[in-house]
């Protein structure tokens, strides 16, 4: 049968995030605390609830592979990127998004280090409130590299290598929890020449002695910001060089011409199935063709099943449904 996954996130209960304050501005770079309605001292408590449903959600829609939802996070990115040692909390920078917009960002004023594991106390968590096989999402290096102010090494490439040392730090601390580690690097599509440069190296330094399964994720941005998708990517034959055994990519909604799977001969791919802009779930028979259609292309050995991207700015109702309409058709296609 055909495995099925999460790419990351899933909605927030309401009542642990101000949604309409997610909606109102960018994906934040830098922390936004005040999205969250429970008090700080009841607020892991909280998420760790959260977490429980997102959990639960997943594995009520047949899922294989969850992950926590991304309960606790404020984004993809933020959790990770304060985190770390050499980072100034207290002044941002600032940087241009893949959008064109100037953001908040992380600025390093010093040298980048992982002081404290961050997300071990989470991803043990998780592993405690599901028998599924459990994955754990990071910013890569080259996307923190992008929305990062650099005041210290004054140079992208090492910039990069000191981020590739400290999510490696992390993701070894992980492992021996998790069954599947993802880098989640965005904009390497959205930058496919500074990619080229030095992205690569930086994964593959992000990700060295590492032995579970391990994935990047790369896509066009979240549906919710982004409505019109080119049909091809910019950046991917590059990525069957990379040390990473999958390769996570959206299809649905961009409608993505899937001959582009021919030049990732040697990786397993992540295969976007769910369109997030589309505001009603899929039919099983939907998710179905777009699987046999990537089959033409992809062996089933070398396919994972999985949404566009993180679904966290959809209504819970519709995300569960979508991820229950994919599972169905997965299995339909492997029958």
């Amino acid at each position: 049968m055909l495995t099925t996954t999460v790419v990351g996130s899933y909605p927030q209960p309401r009542w642990l995030v101000d949604h309409a304050k997610f909606e109102s501005t960018a994906v934040p770079r830098v922390r936004m605390r005040e999205v969250w309605r429970v008090p700080e001292p009841l607020l892991e408590e909280a998420q760790d609830d959260a977490v429980r449903l997102a959990v639960r959600d997943m594995e009520r829609a047949g899922v294989d592979v969850v992950s926590d939802g991304e309960q606790r996070r404020e984004s993809y990115f933020n959790q990770l990127a304060t985190a770390l040692g050499g980072i100034d909390l207290d002044r941002p920078g600032t940087a241009v998004s893949r959008t064109g917009k100037t953001v908040a960002v992380p600025r390093v004023a010093g040298p980048i280090e992982r002081e404290r594991p961050v997300l071990v106390r989470d991803v043990r968590f998780l592993r405690r409130v599901t028998d599924r096989k459990i994955k754990v999402t990071l910013p890569g290096p080259f996307t923190m590299t992008q929305l990062a102010q650099d005041d210290y090494y004054r140079d992208e490439e090492r910039l990069a290598m000191a981020y590739a040392d400290a999510v490696n730090a992390e993701l070894r601390d992980l492992e021996p929890v998790v069954d599947v580690l993802q880098l989640d690097e965005p904009y390497m599509q959205a930058r496919p020449d500074r990619a080229r440069a030095y992205a690569i190296p930086a994964i593959d330094r992000a990700l060295r002695g590492i032995g579970k399964t391990t994935v990047v994720h790369m896509c066009f941005g979240y549906a919710f910001a982004v409505k019109e998708k080119p049909s091809g990517y910019s950046f991917l034959p590059e990525l069957d060089r990379c040390a990473a055994r999958q390769i996570s990519i959206e299809a649905a909604q961009p409608r993505l011409d899937l001959s582009a799977l021919a030049a990732l001969p040697s990786k397993t791919i992540v295969l976007g199935v769910l369109d997030l802009d589309a505001p009603t779930a899929e039919t099983p028979q939907v998710v179905a063709d777009r699987i046999r259609a990537a089959l033409a292309h992809v062996p089933a050995s070398r396919l994972v099943i999985a949404p566009d991207c993180g679904m966290k700015y959809l209504p819970r109702a519709l995300a569960f449904a979508k991820l229950r309409a994919m599972v169905e058709g997965a299995r339909s296609v492997a029958h």
